[in-house]
């Protein structure tokens, strides 16, 4: 799993116009919400937090941020939310959620299928039936893709399902085994 740390600042204001203030500054408010403690709100360099959100943008990653101002220091957490304007796409304000990195939980990871099928070349139709799929495990377990070559795959075979895929020790499939992701028509 990709792992981004980000610089941050314990927020002292807030309210309406304080968050204008800060927004007009180059700063982005944020909260980090964290199972059952009182949120910590939070504020970052709006570029920089853009930068990163842009990086790991539709990926599951790990984001360990480095707060200026709190009691731990450093904490690792999740993009839980992103609000953007609809007009300028700035950053308006952001929600992290703290993990902790030896705790099983659950993530959507992407299935990509790599070459070009057999089936395909003999003028058959590739269908891809599940382009997602569910995992549970440890945040830093879990890997950034499920890969599969079709290139074995002919017209009419069963096709690649959710349990032919190699997953990491600790990992375990939340996908029914016997669904196929993928096959030539």
């Amino acid at each position: 799993m990709l792992q981004v740390t980000i610089p941050s600042a314990v927020r002292t204001v807030f309210g309406k116009g304080a968050m204008r203030q800060l927004r007009m500054n180059g700063k982005t408010p944020a909260v980090l919400y964290s199972g059952g403690n009182e949120p910590v709100a939070l504020e970052f360099d709006a570029g920089l937090l853009f930068k990163n959100l842009l990086f790991i943008h539709r990926r599951n990653a790990v984001v360990t941020l480095e707060v200026e101002g709190d009691n731990k220091g450093t904490r690792q957490v999740l993009v839980q939310e992103i609000q953007k304007d609809p007009v300028t796409d700035r950053l308006v304000h952001v929600d992290f959620l703290e993990i902790e990195l030896d705790k099983a939980l659950n993530f959507i990871v992407p299935v990509e299928f790599t070459g070009v099928a057999r089936g395909v070349d003999m003028g058959g139709e590739l269908k891809i039936l599940k382009d997602i799929a569910h995992l549970r495990g440890c945040p830093l377990d879990i890997p950034d893709s499920l890969t599969a070559d079709i290139t074995e795959l002919d017209r009419g075979e069963a096709g690649v399902t959710f349990g032919d895929f190699e997953l990491p020790d600790k990992v375990e499939m939340l996908e029914d085994t016997k669904v196929t992701c993928v096959q030539v028509m």
